[in-house]
């Protein structure tokens, strides 16, 4: 495996582990995805800046979410900006009785010193069903 395959491998590592930690709601998991000046917006336009102003907030939401259903997180693209930095599109989708709901999060990804990717910028955009 060379190394794009390889950093691909662990970047998809990173997204399916954001999928496992909001279906069990583990803060902790999910938050030790962060950069620790990671920058997050919420798919609602919340501004979060730095893993400490991220972790208050996914304390206060993340236990208390209710959804019926199951969330599911598929990387449709990854592009390397330098060989340590990538922008990763994503397909999220909360399945649900009612239907579902699509949002298309943007996570820019940082490869640390000891091999790890971590979130550095994230943009989660609500995706709005046609009308029609």
């Amino acid at each position: 495996m060379d190394i794009a395959a390889a950093d691909i491998k662990a970047i998809e590592q990173v997204v399916a582990t954001v999928e496992r930690t909001q279906r069990t709601k583990d803060v902790e998991g999910f938050l030790s995805l962060f950069h620790p000046e990671a920058l997050w917006t919420t798919a609602h336009g919340k501004v979060l800046i730095g893993r400490e102003a991220i972790a208050a907030f996914t304390r206060a939401v993340l236990p208390a979410a209710s959804w019926d259903g199951q969330v599911t997180y598929e990387v449709t693209h990854t592009q390397f900006l330098r060989p340590d930095v990538a922008a990763v599109k994503v397909r999220q989708v909360y399945h649900s009785a009612e239907g579902d709901d699509e949002g298309a999060p943007l996570y820019v990804m940082t490869k640390q010193e000891d091999g790890r990717w971590l979130l550095t910028a994230c943009q989660n955009t609500a995706v709005h069903k046609e009308q029609g």
